[in-house]
């Protein structure tokens, strides 16, 4: 499976962008989320975190290889637990997506479908499936919603993954939230995960 892609942007569509790799223009399917982070960079390098699927008829052996494109690998995370809804699939989850991650990821956490079926394409009863099927699964990617605010502790990707770490390291959802929430407060930019760690043990040994 393609999971990183990287190349020249050279055009954007509604639905896609062109990506200019060597001698081969690639097309890569991106929500709504994603080609407005991109109109700007027209003409520069990107990276896209990628997933692929197959589209068409397959009775009739016409299946096309697709590319799906993310700014970072949670959005990608997020997108494919999206597809597992039913009902959704993925040309419907590239349509809904068109508010930041964070948004959408506490809209499920906190079970209110209003606002999720405000997105393109999901309706009330989609909207109810999400809930009843994500909703645990979302605290990680609730911790994106100050993904975009300048006194962020740190890139999205460092905050989920220090969420990761400490649920393995034996902490709840709700206490591994709130310690990388506690990070925002310092008003630092954390360059890895190690080092957003060490914030956090620092701040638990001083709170002792």
């Amino acid at each position: 499976m393609i999971k990183r892609v990287s190349g020249v942007l050279e055009r954007v569509e509604p639905t896609g962008v062109e990506l200019s790799m060597g001698h081969a223009v690639h097309e890569v399917l991106v929500p709504e989320l994603v080609r407005r982070g991109l109109q700007a960079k027209l003409g520069q390098t990107v990276t896209l975190h990628t997933l692929e699927f197959l589209e068409g008829n397959p009775t009739r052996g016409n299946m096309v290889p697709r590319l799906v494109g993310f700014l970072t690998e949670v959005e990608r995370e997020f997108f494919e637990l999206i597809c597992e809804v039913d009902g959704v699939g993925v040309r419907k989850a590239l349509r809904a997506i068109v508010r930041p991650v964070g948004e959408i990821a506490t809209a499920i956490e906190e079970q209110d479908a209003a606002m999720l079926s405000t997105l393109p394409g999901i309706g009330a009863a989609t909207a109810e499936r999400m809930i009843a099927k994500l909703r645990r699964r979302m605290p990680k990617f609730a911790l994106l919603v100050a993904r975009e605010a300048p006194d962020q502790a740190g890139p999205a990707d460092v905050l989920a993954e220090t969420f990761d770490v400490l649920r393995s390291l034996g902490h709840s959802d709700t206490e591994a939230r709130r310690l990388v929430d506690g990070l925002r407060d310092v008003k630092k930019k954390y360059k890895d995960v190690q080092e957003a760690l060490e914030a956090i043990y620092r701040q638990m040994h001083r709170g002792r």
